[in-house]
């Protein structure tokens, strides 16, 4: 092969992937620390420290009130909670996986017999309309544009505290 037809190859690739990468927006203002989510108040906050960088309203699981036991029972889990992955490719647009459930949720959960369901996340609206409020399965939901803002500054091992 020669040089000339290998450089365009390597330039044709390499605008290819870069005009990947460009979908999403880029932060390098303060790292958001952890996110608060006040289910009562539906607002989720994205702190730098104490500093509230961003304030979001959001949607939540059908049943919201009270913590999330069991798979199917339409509520969000409450309690300390973790980012454990960006995912580009969700059925809701973008979205942040949340580490539920942790080892209380499913020993609570086998103590009634049942699963503790599992899959939340934070992510942007359904890809049809929305019927009510609160219309996730147990996740924590922003429409897509707000979407785009959260994914580009929250990363894998932020803390999400989930309050009543």
């Amino acid at each position: 092969m020669t040089r000339l037809l290998r450089l365009v190859l390597i330039l044709a690739v390499g605008l290819g992937l870069s005009s990947c990468s460009t979908n999403f927006q880029t932060y390098t203002g303060a790292a958001v620390t952890q996110i608060q989510v006040h289910k009562a108040e539906r607002k989720m906050y994205l702190l730098h420290g104490t500093e509230v960088l961003e304030t979001y309203d959001i949607a939540l699981g059908f049943t919201p009130a009270g913590h999330k036991q069991i798979e199917g029972d339409g509520k969000t889990p409450e309690g300390l909670y973790y980012i454990t992955h960006r995912n580009p490719r969700s059925s809701f647009y973008l979205s942040l996986g949340i580490s539920y459930p942790n080892d209380q949720d499913r020993a609570a959960a086998a103590a009634l017999g049942k699963p503790p369901g599992g899959d939340i996340f934070i992510h942007g609206g359904p890809r049809g309309p929305i019927t009510r409020a609160d219309w996730t399965a147990g996740c924590i939901s922003v429409t897509d544009r707000q979407m785009e803002v959260v994914y580009s500054l929250v990363k894998p091992g932020t803390p999400i505290w989930i309050l009543k």
